[in-house]
């Protein structure tokens, strides 16, 4: 009896072990393809400018991960289940790796970045070109070669960023779907939600050590060890700026491959964590699923694939559910894909520092609202419905919070010409090239270059020689302009290189942004395990991996592909100056018009979340009257339970003898 009970005891405790050991190896999966994921959203303004492209064509690339991601998302989701889902899942990590590889090549095969500049880098400036000079000859105009603007514009290095995110996006795609319905087979009812809180803290431990990361990356030039930067005239605050992005695809690419080992040496299938187990049923199982393999053989594995398909089309809860989620994809997707590009042009930050303020003020809030969304629904047992109205109204509190960010505004850098008049009077709209004034008409300038300066009297210039300037001492970043024909001052008409500081205002308005979106990420978070428990209780255990699939699926091919691509043209059209190439072709956009920018930044994933509360009420109205699959579920473990605890003495009798009762009775009663 002793060596039975022993024997039970340690066959329990190694399935816990090895439950556990899934639950730490996809938690680790999870932050490395969130790591991989953050890194590239905060990389897609260096990327922008490495190859001067426009940012809807970014976000074009942005999406190509969900392109990679839907091509074997439903399939994945289906036949997974009836395979190895562990080592699919290791698969998916390796291939991630690949693919992360793959985004980091351009930087070995092209040439060094060159920033587009009316100041010579060279240390001669003796000559003084690219002042103010009457009738002077400009060196630095674009040349109008068209054989060169070929050669530039049609450079296709951003495809190997293209391919290696589609790559990405096909690893990718197991761990999510595989991974939950792992869980969901083999863990507890009332521990699921809890291990699903656990493994959606690693996907925002991911996302911070990637922003971490980036922001690293994107304060280290682009060309470090290779060229001198003390010669740079830019810094990490200026929108020509390019840091090492490469150099932190190459650190995801390991990340993932180390991250794929454990799933190598995880078993297929696990006992139901605390089920009772003795030999005889240990025995039993066997026999089953050794059944279960021959029907499957016999009768093929597709054949349940089109009455699970039918059976979740027609479930009004689980397709309300995909709607919601795709409405709510469509704003997040935007909101964090360009929001380090917000900071930028709203706030006046460099990239590195746009970075690590979204993963310091962000990340910390979503990740304990995660945490404390699982505990909630195991301490309380909440059921279906009461999670369900506790994701609404606490995802539609947040919503109204969210408001208040219109109110945290910074006005337009103030650039003569562009957003001021030479006065230094604000323009109320853009009205086109107004580059030349009195004080610079006969200096013979370029107007397409960009290569900001800042005047004493707190106005920003295109260009020193658009701000009149006909003299220059120092070098490097630390030249300063001297004898500015258009900047009026008491003292001295000088400037420096870069635009002017927003002022404390505007960072008094960027704490502000921050502390608001700490709070709403907390409170999003918080309803977050709530509302995924409903879509994981909506629909029937057997139809679980394919219905997870499926609304990743949907949620991909309708908020990830093309949100990026269509937000990325909304920002494009706000923009009030773009850089040039060598052959005068617009490059990437260097400053926006902030006004319009906030507008299209806050104003569109408004409207799309506000859209989603439509089909979260029809939710709730028809839970009132609606038994769920999960509920069904619970409501036999109660009842088995029941039944088992009835008769205390029988209990204790089967107990203290395994034999009491055949191996039919058994397997009636568990």
């Amino acid at each position: 009896m002793e060596e039975i009970e022993k024997r039970i005891e340690t066959r329990r405790v190694r399935c816990l072990t090895k439950m556990k050991m899934f639950l730490l190896a996809v938690t680790c999966a999870y932050i490395s393809k969130t790591l991989s994921g953050s890194y590239m959203n905060s990389m897609l303004t260096q990327i922008e400018r490495q190859f001067n492209i426009p940012t809807s064509l970014v976000g074009f690339i942005n999406g190509s991960f969900e392109i990679g991601n839907l091509l074997l998302i439903i399939f994945v989701s289906y036949f997974g289940t009836k395979l190895h889902r562990p080592i699919i899942i290791g698969v998916g990590c390796m291939i991630m790796g690949l693919g992360c590889f793959l985004q980091s090549l351009p930087h070995f095969l092209m040439d060094r970045y060159e920033y587009e500049s009316t100041v010579s880098v060279s240390g001669n400036l003796s000559s003084n070109n690219f002042l103010c000079m009457e009738n002077g000859t400009q060196i630095f105009r674009p040349t109008e070669e068209p054989s060169a603007c070929v050669k530039e514009v049609k450079s296709l290095m951003w495809v190997y960023v293209l391919v290696g995110n589609v790559i990405r996006g096909i690893g990718e795609t197991p761990i999510m779907p595989l991974g939950i319905s792992y869980i969901e087979d083999f863990a507890k009812s009332e521990n699921s939600p809890l291990y699903i809180g656990f493994i959606e803290t690693g996907a925002i431990i991911g996302p911070l050590i990637g922003l971490l990361l980036a922001s690293f990356c994107a304060n280290v030039y682009v060309d470090t060890g290779s060229v001198n930067t003390d010669d740079l005239t830019i810094t990490p605050t200026d929108t020509r700026w390019v840091g090492a992005w490469w150099f932190g695809f190459l650190i995801c690419a390991g990340v993932n491959v180390l991250t794929a080992i454990p799933f190598f040496f995880l078993p297929k299938t696990l006992p139901k964590e605390g089920q009772m187990d003795n030999d005889d049923v240990l025995k039993t199982d066997k026999e089953e699923k050794h059944t279960d393999e021959v029907k499957k053989e016999k009768d093929g594995i597709t054949k349940d694939f089109l009455p699970y398909m039918r059976s979740l089309l027609f479930n009004p809860v689980y397709m309300l559910f995909i709607l919601i989620s795709v409405l709510q994809f469509n704003a997040f997707v935007n909101m964090m894909s360009f929001m380090p590009k917000y900071l930028e042009q709203q706030y006046g930050k460099s990239a590195s520092d746009a970075i690590f303020l979204i993963g310091i003020y962000n990340l910390p809030p979503i990740c304990i609202g995660y945490v404390v969304g699982g505990l909630i629904m195991k301490k309380f047992k909440i059921t279906v419905k009461q999670a369900a109205h506790i994701g609404c109204w606490l995802s539609l509190l947040e919503y109204l919070l969210y408001f208040l960010c219109f109110l945290t505004t910074c006005q337009n850098s103030s650039v003569a010409g562009l957003t001021t008049s030479y006065e230094g009077i604000q323009h109320d709209f853009y009205v086109g090239n107004t580059a030349f004034a009195d004080c610079n008409m006969a200096c013979n300038c370029p107007t397409k270059i960009w290569d900001p300066v800042c005047g004493d009297n707190g106005l920003s210039y295109m260009s020193a020689c658009l701000a009149g300037c006909e003299k220059s001492i120092g070098s490097g970043i630390n030249m300063v302009f001297q004898n500015c024909s258009c900047i009026q001052t008491s003292v001295n008409s000088s400037a420096v290189l870069g635009l002017c500081n927003r002022g404390h205002d505007c960072d008094m308005m960027l704490q502000y942004f921050l502390i608001l979106s700490t709070v709403s990420s907390f409170i999003y978070s918080l309803a977050a395990i709530p509302g995924y428990m409903v879509l994981l209780r909506c629909i029937k255990s057997e139809e679980k991996s394919l219905g997870v699939g499926i609304h990743a699926f949907s949620t991909r091919v309708f908020a990830g592909i093309p949100a990026p691509i269509y937000f990325g043209a909304l920002v494009d059209s706000t923009c009030l100056h773009w850089g040039t190439l060598k052959c005068g072709e617009p490059g990437a956009c260097r400053i926006y018009d902030t006004t319009n920018f906030r507008y299209i930044y806050l104003g569109l994933p408004a409207a799309l979340r506000g859209s989603s509360y439509i089909p979260a009420l029809m939710i709730l109205f028809i839970l009132r009257k609606r038994r769920l699959p999960g509920e069904n579920v619970s409501s036999g473990i109660v009842l088995v339970k029941k039944k088992l605890t009835g008769k205390d003495n029988e209990y204790t009798d089967m107990q203290q003898n395994p034999k009491f009762v055949n191996d039919e009775e058994m397997k009636t009663k568990l």
